[in-house]
């Protein structure tokens, strides 16, 4: 490993940029058209950055169809951090940095925050679900990186159709989650792209994250069944991860087999 290139790479601005959005996605692919969006790049120079991160090993690239994906390299990463700490700094303990790691075992609900950017539909779908599915097992909690004023009134007719209590539902910030005040999260999952794909200062207590996004049902088009359609079939969606979430051993499994777990389980229904 060329230590020094991958540090040059990364030195540049725009390119650290289009790694960290690639990073905070991980293990999941994203398209060139959404990276500019998301960064305000035109794609003439996103596809300079794409190109050098690629050559330096750091990210990769995968054809699915007419579209490319691109990936960061986990594994390269890796070697990168570990090269810091044990050729850098000799392996020493002391400079290893402080990773608590989440006692999944303690007999108290784990909280959980689903986030969307308008906290209106997907999001407010998880966190009532989490609520009824979890058994008191856990806090579900939602928020927003823009939310919006309210509620989505087919989400909510959605949700009250399936016998969910709708009455202490709200849209919500994500600053709320970020005050010394805030409850301790143990997982953060974000629920759409949009939000994923936003700069967000580190959870503090390092909770584990994932990405489960989901198409926006407010943008379904067609007839009004067929846009009703579009949130029942999200809110099914959700249902089914947050069912396989609620049955992880969690008192059995460490951070890392734990992050694999819910990694997989943000792949299905894409």
């Amino acid at each position: 490993m060329n230590a020094a290139n991958l540090f040059a790479t990364l030195g540049h601005d725009g390119r650290l940029a289009v790694f960290r959005l690639l990073l905070r996605r991980a293990p999941h692919g994203v398209r060139p058209g959404e990276m500019t969006e998301a960064l305000g790049l035109k794609p003439s120079t996103l596809s300079v950055y794409l190109a050098a991160l690629e050559t330096a090993g750091l990210v990769t690239a995968e054809r699915q169809g007419r579209a490319i994906l691109y990936r960061s390299d986990l594994p390269q990463t890796a070697r990168l951090v570990a090269y810091l700490f044990n050729d850098c700094g000799r392996g020493r303990a002391d400079l290893a940095p402080d990773t608590p790691t989440p006692e999944y075992a303690m007999p108290r609900p784990l909280n959980v925050l689903f986030v969307c950017s308008g906290n209106s539909a997907r999001s407010i779908f998880a966190e009532a679900l989490l609520r009824d599915l979890g058994q008191g097992r856990f806090v579900a909690h939602s928020a927003g990186t823009r939310p919006q004023s309210q509620l989505n009134p087919t989400a909510l007719e959605v949700l009250a159709r399936n016998g969910h209590d709708i009455g202490s539902l709200r849209a919500k910030s994500v600053a709320e989650y970020q005050t010394a005040d805030s409850p301790v999260l143990d997982f953060v999952f974000t629920v759409c792209d949009a939000a994923a794909n936003e700069g967000c200062a580190p959870w503090p207590g390092q909770p584990v994250t994932a990405h489960w996004g989901l198409p926006d049902p407010a943008l379904a088009t067609g007839t009004a069944a067929e846009r009703a359609l579009a949130f029942a079939q999200t809110y099914a969606a959700l249902r089914r991860r947050i069912i396989a979430f609620t049955a992880l051993p969690f008192a059995e499994l460490e951070k890392v087999a734990l992050q694999a777990r819910v990694d997989t389980i943000g792949r299905t229904d894409t």
